[in-house]
């Protein structure tokens, strides 16, 4: 399989299948295909369905087999970028709602659920997530541009709210509150930050939906009644 990402900031991915060639995808994600591609739609069981639910995406899965080569395209629905993550056994990888976008290879996806409870609450990436583990490359929507750091143990990278696209199952993350009352009610950057902690890698993206919608919001015109 061959893959290739065009487009800048307006990206779309475009994969070359081989005859007998497969990848999988979350239903309504297709753009434009060739011929000899054939769909085929899947819940994967009630457990999984529920999950992806749980996590704002949809409940079903497409998994496209080619017949003969040809291209398929999936775009981003966001300005930003596409990022390919390898997969390896015992390497797994925890995603944000809403970044994964396709995926090839032997791969488990589910649910991945926050342990504490302030960071679920408070950390801006919710109680769940999703936890790709296996062998395989996950194709993910990056909002903005995507930043990797590799994050050593007992080390730490404190992000803002949103930031996070990913980061690797090793890693760990908890709340921190904002140190002095005057800079949590006046410094612009909430009460709280998430602390992800190594080792393992972590990408950051620019410019989050969340972020980005909140700018728009002030722009645009309300109603005085």
């Amino acid at each position: 399989m061959r893959y290739n990402v065009e487009g800048d900031n307006l990206p779309v991915l475009k994969v070359y299948l081989e005859a007998g060639e497969q990848i999988q995808c979350e239903a309504g994600a297709m753009s434009w295909m060739d011929e000899g591609i054939e769909m085929q739609t899947s819940a994967g069981g009630l457990g999984k369905m529920l999950g992806r639910m749980f996590t704002n995406e949809n409940a079903f899965m497409n998994t496209y087999i080619a017949s003969q080569t040809g291209e398929i395209a999936f775009s981003s629905k966001f300005p930003g970028s596409i990022r390919a993550v390898e997969i390896t056994p015992g390497n797994g990888l925890i995603v944000q709602k809403g970044s994964y976008l396709a995926s090839v290879g032997n791969l488990t996806n589910e649910v991945y659920l926050q342990k504490r409870f302030s960071t679920g609450f408070f950390g801006g990436e919710g109680f769940l997530m999703r936890k790709f583990s296996g062998t395989g490359l996950v194709f993910l929507e990056i909002d903005g541009s995507a930043h990797d750091y590799d994050i050593p143990a007992g080390s730490c990278k404190i992000v803002d709210t949103g930031y996070l696209a990913a980061m690797s199952e090793s890693c760990s993350m908890e709340i921190r509150s904002v140190k002095g009352l005057k800079n949590m009610l006046f410094g612009g950057e909430g009460f709280f930050n998430t602390a992800v902690k190594g080792p393992g890698r972590i990408i950051l993206q620019s410019m989050p939906i969340s972020s980005t919608a909140t700018v728009l919001y002030q722009f645009m015109p309300h109603s005085s009644h």
